[in-house]
This record gives structure tokens, sequence and C-alpha cells, in this order.
């Protein structure tokens, strides 16, 4: 590699930096009214006051990841101790411990079926486990351990039961054909690791947050980007499809949540929080894609309006970094978990 004082490598990275600011320019040009403006007439929507309805107790260490199932009634939790956890959200009941055979999981994902749940993380392995198939201990069968990243797992998410998506620390995305344990896609999506992936309502399309900074939206049957989008100023930690599916709500560590808009393809609104001095390691948006909420690590989760683009208030209780939050399908509670050992549904 050459050393940075490389002229060549400077001139490069000048005409880079030059082909950025005329592409951003040409956006702004587009770019003719601001989202707030459109929207000053829509009437404020009323504060959200949303109660930890159960904290759900069992792990025994930091809760890194947790992800509903599609019956907007089951979650699935990931903890450095080492299990895997799947809870009844209505009763605060576990319904099943599943113990990982690495104790450093990042990743979560539940079948919108119900009926598999994956994980992974610094074991470079994403593992499947079959919830309605249960082996010799009682807990969940193994069905699948696939293979072959040279970084982390970062994030996985089911296509559906046969098919699954994951992204990972060398900077790839696979998709694998959970039948027979192959590898269908692999390809690189960035250049930095791949941190978060969050399909559309539809199923057709995914889009990818990353260390470099950047977004991508990929076709399922395509290894090319269709549009990359730029603006954070430090690593995206999560993305989140809009519900109309023609939009997505970003989290960074540069202190603040975006949203980007897929036909002008460019950033419509910034969200900060109020004292501006907390990273969001998560976001989430509502059904009706009005609230856009982002967990911290500041230890609260943030809400805001995204249409009048407004701090609509926090919800506290966590003791310690908000590492991720989900939204139930159905849109009538969400799921937070966190450094704390504790997992929270609010609604």
């Amino acid at each position: 590699m050459p050393p940075k004082s490389d002229p060549e490598l400077q001139e490069l990275r000048k005409e880079l930096e030059d082909i950025y600011n005329n592409l951003k320019e040409s956006q702004e040009k587009q770019a003719d009214v601001k989202l707030q403006e459109t929207c000053s007439s829509v009437s404020d929507p009323p504060k959200v006051k949303l109660s930890t309805k159960k904290m759900l107790k069992g792990h025994i260490n930091k809760v890194n990841s947790v992800h509903y199932s599609g019956d907007s009634k089951h979650c699935v939790t990931g903890s450095l101790d080492g299990k895997l956890i799947i809870w009844d959200t209505f009763t605060g009941n576990k319904v099943q411990v599943i113990p990982l055979r690495s104790a450093w999981v990042m990743s979560v994902a539940f079948a919108p079926s119900g009926n598999f749940v994956a994980c992974g993380g610094m074991d470079n392995m994403c593992t499947v486990y079959d919830v309605n198939n249960r082996d010799t201990s009682g807990a969940a069968k193994m069905v699948r351990e696939l293979a072959g990243y040279d970084g982390f797992l970062s994030s996985c998410r089911f296509l559906d039961d046969k098919t699954l998506l994951t992204g990972s620390g060398d900077m790839k995305i696979c998709m694998w054909d959970l039948e027979t344990g192959r590898k269908t896609t692999d390809f690189q999506a960035h250049n930095g690791d791949v941190v978060s992936i969050s399909l559309s309502p539809d199923g057709k399309t995914y889009v990818t947050g990353s260390v470099d900074k950047s977004c991508r939206l990929w076709d399922i049957r395509e290894n090319k980007p269709k549009q990359t989008f730029f603006g954070h100023s430090a690593d995206v930690n999560s993305v989140c499809y809009h519900p109309s599916g023609q939009a997505f709500a970003t989290g960074s560590e540069d202190k603040s949540a975006r949203l980007f808009d897929i036909r002008s393809d460019q950033q419509i609104a910034l969200y900060e929080p109020p004292n501006k001095n907390s990273g969001f390691t998560s976001c989430g948006l509502s059904l009706s894609g009005r609230f856009i909420l982002c967990g911290s690590d500041d230890n609260e989760v943030h809400i805001w309006d995204t249409l009048k683009v407004q701090h609509n208030g926090t919800l506290h209780g966590h003791e310690n970094r908000v590492t991720s939050l989900s939204v139930a399908p159905n849109g009538m509670a969400v799921t937070t978990c966190s450094w704390d050992q504790h997992v929270r549904v609010w609604g």
C-alpha cells in the first residue's frame, strides 16, 4: 500500500472528493423544498407516552441484539452470557433458552414464520436453530452452521424459511440456501464492515449500513448496488426501511439519525438529540412511519416526529447503553435490550 504522502494517492483522494462534492451539489439542486417546510401545515402529533409493560429478566451479561418474530408476540435476544432466549412478550415468560457454542453473539434474527432463529458474532459464523425441533438436551435443534467469513458476523435477516441474508466484518454480503447450507451469493458490498441490514416491506430489496459511513440499496437478485447514500460522518450502526418502501431511516455513531428518500436519491431529514453527545446504536420506525426511535449509548431511546423533524421525547429505564431495538410488526410495541442485561417491552 502506498504511503499517505504519496502525491498520486493525494491526487486521487482529491479527485474522489471533488466527484462526491459535485454529486452533493447536483442532489441539492433537485431538493426544491425541505421536508419540514412541506409538512408545516401538518398538525403536531401527541407526545409518545410509552412505558415498560414487561421487563424480561434472564440474561446474566450484556444483551447485544433483539428481533421480533412475524407474530408480533415472540422475540429472540442474544447475549454475551452465551444464550439465545426466545420470549413471549405478552406474558414476559421465557419460551426457550438456547445455549450457544460461542458467547460472542452480535446479531440475532427471527424468521417471519417463527420457525427458525439465527445468530452470529465473533465466531465468524452464522448458526441457525429450528425452534420447533429439540435436540437431546431439550434445546432448539441446530440445523445449520454457515461458515466461510473472513470477519465477524454483524447482521443477519431471513427472507423466508429457506433463505438467509448476512452481512459481516469482511465487508461482504452473503445469501444462503438453508436447505443445502450453501452460499448462493457472496460479494463485497462496502468499503468497511457491513453493520446492519433491513429488508423492504415487499422483500424485493434491502438496505445496508456500514462503517464506511454510507448506506446502499440492493436488489435481492443483483450483486451491485442500485443506489449509494452519503451524509453520515461516522459509522452507520443501523438502518430501517420505511413502511412505505420508499425511504429508510439510519442511526449513526455521529450522534445523528437521518431519513433518506429513495426516489430523490438523497437525505431529506436530520434528527439530532437535544444534548448532542450520544451516538445511536439502533433505529426503528413506527407502523405509520410517523415516528423514528433510536437506541442510544446515553442509556435512552430517543423519539422524533419524522415529518416535522421535532424531538418528541425519550424512553427512560435502561441503566446502560441501549444496544438494539425491534418494533413489533403490528406496531403495538417496541422491545429494547441493553448492556444492563435487561430486555424491556414498551407499549
